[in-house]
Parts: structure tokens; sequence; C-alpha cells
């Protein structure tokens, strides 16, 4: 006899926060979709995903600590592309970002899932974005609803 499916994996009754960078859209745009198909699959209503689009991926920490500091969120999900250009610069974005995620998640108690691309080509975003690799957009939201079932357990003992 099978156990039943995990309660991680159920999104009923759980709000969601994507924030999404407007720079490299056409990839994003595709994560962003992907997270909330997925979201929907695992019981997450429509009007329980909310959606904000910042400049770019440098200003994803922000709008990400807003969101959880809110109080409205189970979990924030931070979605970005960046491409390596002719210089280090995506290189250092991509860790200011990445470090001001998890600062923002460890300050408010609330998961803060990174959804940022760090690539070297469109190849490798196209890959990622829906194409041979996958889509880390539904990644991170399945993620996201095993966190905020988590944190729900968790806080009722």
């Amino acid at each position: 006899m099978s156990p039943d499916p995990p309660r991680e994996h159920d999104a009923h009754g759980r709000r969601f926060c994507l924030v999404a960078s407007r720079f490299n859209q056409r990839y994003v745009a595709k994560l962003v979709e992907a997270a909330r198909h997925a979201l929907r699959a695992r019981g997450a209503a429509d009007d329980a995903v909310d959606e904000v689009w910042v400049p770019g991926a440098f200003e994803l920490p922000f709008e990400c600590r807003r969101a959880a500091r809110s109080g409205r969120y189970d979990a924030v999900l931070a979605f970005g592309v960046l491409i390596r250009g002719e210089t280090e610069h995506f290189r250092l974005v991509a860790e200011s970002a990445t470090d001001g995620l998890m600062r923002a998640g460890l300050e408010t108690g609330v998961p803060v899932l990174n959804g940022l691309l760090a690539v070297h080509d469109a190849a490798q975003a196209e890959a990622r974005t829906g194409g041979v690799a996958g889509n880390r957009g539904a990644e991170v939201a399945l993620a996201a609803v095993h966190m905020a079932a988590l944190g729900h357990r968790t806080d009722a003992r």
C-alpha cells in the first residue's frame, strides 16, 4: 500500500508572489508562465498568485523583501535571466541578486526562492526556459509549494 501524496506538494489555500525582471523578458516570461502552471497544477487558485515586474535582476531582492514583509504570501518567487556579455557584469549582478534574495528570506522568515538564471548564451537560456533542460520556472514553483507547506507544518507545532 503506497502512502498518500505528501502535503508538501499541495498548494491549496497558499498565496504566492512572483517577482520577475523585465530585462530579457522574452525568457523570463516563459519562467513565470511555467511557474503559474505548476502552482495551478498543485491547487493554487489563480487569485492566490500575484505577479510583480521590476526593471532588472538587481531590483529583484528589494521587491521580494517587500512582498515577503507584507505578510500576504506563503512564498515569494524571483525570476530573471542574465546572459553573459563581453564583461563580467552579468556575474556581479547575479551574485548580488542571489545574496539579496537569500537575505530577504532570512530576514522575513518567508521563503524567497531563486529563479534567477545566469547563463553564458541565448542557447542556454532557451534550454532552461522550456527547452531540452526543462523549465526552471516550474522547478522553482514546486520548491515554493514545498517550502510553504513546511512553514505551515513547522508553525503549527
